[in-house]
């Protein structure tokens, strides 16, 4: 619905001091590259969303590709598109389940990087199917690919979220209230998720990402503002590069991907493993196989239809009006 101008100014406003407050608390863990342009990127910290970062730091992608790059980790996708919207941020990683965002635009995909596979229903020791979750808490980041999970399986399970008692939540706290039992349930992702598995050992997965496979892909993306893909082509060129060399590093040798991302995480290696685990890697020859023959345009398609159907969006959006496939494939031209 349309706002007044006055509530678009106020709610502008608060975004700002929203995504200044969120950076403050994020904020900025590495820099890597000296003297080269700057550029400022988000990711999360699992494996999807550290690993090219962590192989572009390690290896000193950004200096040859003449790029200065700061690097600041953020617990969801929502909070990075809404970082690129107010100018805080230039880059930024996403699930699937923020996808919605760049097709309602706000934000333009310029690389896809995986397929994901590591987003759960989880539920308390005893609740065995998605029918005993009616009018129980369930905690989910809104939004997210853990909102999506949840929305899919309630939908093949003949229900809506109205048949539950839906508390938005951060990752954090749905671990640990998740952990104390405080909630019933959970849409949610690994490797967090393994976090929780250790406090409830016996917690039930009711549903996962494969349980969908035919009916949508759970591509992971990096995203650009608007802004900086209109105004700064070249800067987009160097970024994709810099992606491609470590999308092309990892696919070649993943067991030290997953070792770098670890030491940019700073936790353990196994724990890293375990979450690549739940990972399908895209090499080059594959993602831009995928973007010239159309198939990511009909991942998006799917997932377009999925966000209709969910009310993310008012209705189908052509992919080409936010997924830059052609300067994705053009930077490594």
């Amino acid at each position: 619905m349309p706002l007044a101008t006055s509530r678009r100014g106020f709610t502008a406003a608060v975004a700002g001091l929203a995504a200044s407050a969120l950076l403050t608390a994020c904020g900025s863990d590495s820099s890597s590259g000296k003297g080269g342009e700057a550029v400022r990127i988000g990711y999360i910290g699992d494996f999807n969303g550290t690993s090219l970062i962590a192989i572009a730091d390690a290896k000193g992608l950004w200096s040859k590709h003449g790029l200065s790059a700061e690097s600041r980790v953020f617990t969801n996708g929502p909070l990075q598109i809404q970082a690129l919207g107010t100018g805080h941020l230039d880059f930024g990683y996403i699930g699937p389940g923020a996808m919605w965002l760049p097709a309602s635009g706000q934000a333009k995909v310029v690389a896809i990087n995986t397929l994901g596979n590591a987003d759960r229903v989880l539920a308390q020791p005893g609740i065995t199917s998605m029918k005993q979750l009616k009018g129980k808490t369930v905690a989910v980041p809104e939004g997210t690919s853990g909102d999506m999970i949840l929305t899919l399986a309630l939908e093949k399970a003949g229900m809506s979220k109205s048949d539950l008692k839906i508390v938005p939540m951060d990752p954090s706290t749905i671990v640990s209230a998740f952990s104390a039992r405080k909630v019933d349930a959970a849409g949610f992702w690994y490797p967090a998720a393994a976090t929780i598995k250790k406090q409830v050992p016996d917690l039930v997965e009711l549903a996962k990402n494969s349980d969908f496979a035919e009916q949508v892909s759970f591509p992971t993306a990096f995203v650009a503002g608007n802004d900086l893909v209109a105004k700064h082509p070249q800067k987009v060129k160097k970024v994709l590069a810099v992606l491609r060399e470590a999308i092309a590093f990892r696919s070649a040798h993943t067991a030290e991907a997953i070792e770098l991302t670890a030491a940019k995480l700073r936790i353990p290696v196994e724990q890293v493993k375990a979450d690549a685990a739940n990972v399908e890697l895209l090499d080059l020859t594959k993602l831009d196989a995928l973007t010239k023959d159309g198939t990511i345009d009909k991942w998006l398609k799917g997932m377009n239809d999925y966000f209709v159907q969910a009310g993310k969006l008012k209705r189908p959006v052509d992919p080409k009006t936010y997924y830059t496939g052609d300067l994705f494939t053009g930077a490594g031209e």
